[in-house]
């Protein structure tokens, strides 16, 4: 959510950051790329960090040119680009950035610092494999096998985000009790779907709290899934990139919302999640529990 003269930032940071891995990936330094497109190295710069309000659509397809992106993704960029002179009350996108293959959200994800969730099922960079074929399986009724075990893979893959040995990405996640009991996959999926986020909740960089039912509604709102992204301070404390909260359209339009006041908001909802949830030891515990009661 922006102000109501000033358009989003968003789509000109992800423009930014997929025109910087293609010149990474093509092994282009910043003063060649720009001097063969006829740009400044200040001008590709600002691009790339999301600092230009008003792209040249020319500029776009003639970097995508020399950095070989494919017809689609180059019309992806450019979508991009338009998506960046539009001003709105909110950032909505869907179709085109839903597709697996060009997901906002899990480039948005991959480069953040921090994500701070809430959750009513096991989110996607906990699930297990199982777990994760019985939601999508469920949701793409009409899809292959392959194209079902290739959603999955790439799902798993995601996960590495949390993981990987350099730098992970810390995550906390308030999960609502109902997530330990809602069946997906039957009752062994959940078994071993609880164990695993027994298992991983003890990483360094992963907090994990369940909210119990008893809490009852946080702030009296049932306010549904969301996730707050945080992308780190530089070594002046400034911000590297704006945080975002982002909310799962569910099969209608993602909402990016960026404006201080959403941001506060949404820690504030956070905030009162995590008084009246469990502490991570006794959701460990929990997890276990339910874990067992479903093989029982």
């Amino acid at each position: 959510m922006t102000s109501d003269d000033e358009p989003s930032t968003l789509p000109r940071r992800q423009l930014g950051r997929i025109l910087r891995e293609a010149r990474d990936s093509r092994g282009f330094s910043m003063d060649r790329a720009a001097r063969l497109v006829e740009l400044s190295k200040t001008a590709l710069h600002r691009i790339e960090t999301g600092g230009v309000k008003k792209l040249r659509i020319r500029d776009i397809r003639a970097l995508c040119e020399l950095y070989e992106v494919t017809p689609a993704d180059t019309d992806r960029a450019v979508e991009l680009a338009k998506q960046a002179q539009v001003t709105s009350w909110y950032t909505a996108f869907g179709g085109l950035y839903s597709d697996t293959t060009f997901n906002m959200f899990v480039g948005l994800a991959a480069s953040a610092q921090r994500l701070i969730t809430y959750h009513e099922i096991v989110p996607g960079l906990l699930q297990t494999a199982d777990y994760a074929r019985a939601l999508i399986s469920a949701f793409y009724v009409d899809s292959s096998r392959e194209d079902i075990d290739c959603r999955v893979e790439l799902r798993l893959k995601r996960q590495t985000i949390i993981t990987r040995k350099t730098d992970p990405v810390k995550l906390e996640l308030l999960l609502h009790e109902s997530a330990l009991h809602r069946m997906i996959g039957g009752p062994r999926v959940m078994a071993a779907q609880l164990q695993h986020m027994a298992e991983i909740g003890k990483l360094p960089n992963v907090s994990l709290r369940v909210q119990p039912f008893a809490s009852g509604c946080s702030r009296g709102l049932l306010h549904g899934p969301f996730v707050i992204l945080e992308f780190g301070q530089d070594a002046k404390s400034r911000p590297i990139e704006p945080p975002l909260v982002y909310l799962e359209g569910a099969g209608k339009p993602d909402i990016y919302m960026e404006s201080s006041d959403d941001m506060q908001r949404y820690h504030e909802i956070a905030s009162a999640i995590r008084e009246t949830a469990l502490d991570e030891t006794a959701t460990r515990d929990l997890l276990r529990r339910v874990a067992r009661s479903h093989t029982a």
